[in-house]
Formats: C-alpha cells, structure tokens, sequence
C-alpha cells in the first residue's frame, strides 16, 4: 500500500470549508493525478466546482450536503446504522480507537468521516486496519454514494415537503457536486486494500473482529481474512 498521508489530504475535503479550502483541494487533487489516476479523473468536477466558485457558495453547498437537509451523513456510526443501538456501540469503540492512536476529534464525533480518515492515516496496527478499511469504511461510502440516487433524492424531497413543510433548497446549483469526492475517496480506498479479501463481506453487526480486541465479552469473531497477491 501507498505511504497513507493520502488518507489526510483526503480528509480535508470533508471539512467545512475555510480559507484554505481551496489550497487543500488543489494539492489533494495534484496528490491524486500523480497516484490514483481513475480517482483523480472522477473527483474532476468537484475541483472544477470549488476552483470556480468562492467560500460562501461552497459552504452553501457543504451544509446542503452534509447538514442541511442533508442529501447524506459523514457521521459513519449513522451512516451504518441510522438510529439502531448500534450506532453507540460503534461510536464508543470509535472513541476507543481515536484514544489510543491520540488522535484530537476537535468537535465533531469520532466516527466523524475526516477523523475516520486521520485515524486511517496514523493507525499503527496494519492487520486492524485492512479490515477497518473493507468492513466499514468501503460499505459506509458505498451507503453514502447511494444516497445520490436522484430517484431516492425525490423521495426525500417529497417527505419533507409533506412531513416538514420545509422550504426546499431544489434549485441549487451543484447540490449533488460532493459525490464526485466521495467516489474519488472511495476509488483510493478499494484500491488501497484489493488485496484484501473477506469470506463473509458483510459487515459485523457488532463492527468485526480486530476493532473489538479491547472488549471484554460479547466480541464477534471476524471471517477469516484472505489477502490475494
């Protein structure tokens, strides 16, 4: 694998924007042509989007995206599984994990997509995070990139209109531009960790075997893993 600095340019863009938004776009781009060249021409317009636009109109659509009527979450404990308890057994350990590697969350959550990705970045134990990596942060992207579904876009529209009486943001330009920036994160990812295989690829109700080695009882054991050269 890479060296994973990547996982920190990457994260950046998952932030709320700032001044140095634009900066971190354009080197997590340039580290992206040089590296990852079916990501770097997937992320493509999203980079074109932050280039030709100022801070005020990417915030707006960093809120629409990710917090305001939100087309999907970042929070990946939600992500997985939306209210269910499991969300806070998967936060706890994400707590955990963030702990141990010294990891500063700042003021979002620990599941939090760009602490997620630190974590990645700094993780020492290579064995956790492979499965880390394929068992919860491919399905979480996979989860997010679904929620761009303009068929399940409507959907929602529609429930909130009924349910809410909100006034919809529908006519926003770009509303749907940060999928090309999840996909970019996803394309790295998978490609990072192919060589990583599972038997049973579903994910572990109580998050795997290696992310529950501090628990004390009630651990899942994870499928066997499989790396293929």
């Amino acid at each position: 694998m890479k060296t994973r600095e990547q996982y920190i340019s990457l994260a950046n863009l998952f932030r709320y924007p700032d001044e140095d938004y634009k900066k971190n776009v354009s080197e997590c781009a340039k580290m992206l042509k040089e590296n990852y060249h079916e990501a770097y021409s997937e992320i493509l317009p999203f980079v074109q989007f932050v280039e030709a636009n100022g801070l005020y109109e990417i915030e707006e659509v960093f809120g629409k995206t990710f917090h305001i009527q939100a087309i999907c979450f970042l929070d990946l404990g939600y992500v997985l599984f939306a209210e269910d308890y499991k969300r806070g057994e998967f936060l706890v350990k994400m707590k955990d994990e963030q702990r141990r590697a010294n990891n500063d969350c700042g003021d979002e959550l620990a599941d939090n997509l760009p602490n997620v990705l630190t974590l990645m970045a700094i993780m020492k134990d290579e064995e956790f995070l492979g499965e880390f990596a394929v068992r919860i942060v491919e399905p979480s992207l996979e989860k997010m990139l679904a929620e761009f579904d303009q068929a399940r876009m409507e959907l929602k529209d529609k429930v909130r209109k009924k349910k809410q009486k909100v006034i919809l943001l529908e006519d926003m330009q770009n509303k749907n531009i940060f999928q090309y920036a999840i996909k970019a994160l996803w394309l790295v990812v998978k490609e990072d960790f192919k060589s990583i295989k599972y038997n049973d690829p579903e994910i572990v109700p109580t998050i795997g075997g290696n992310f529950l080695k501090s628990c004390n009882t009630g651990c899942s054991t994870a499928p066997k893993l499989e790396k293929t050269n």
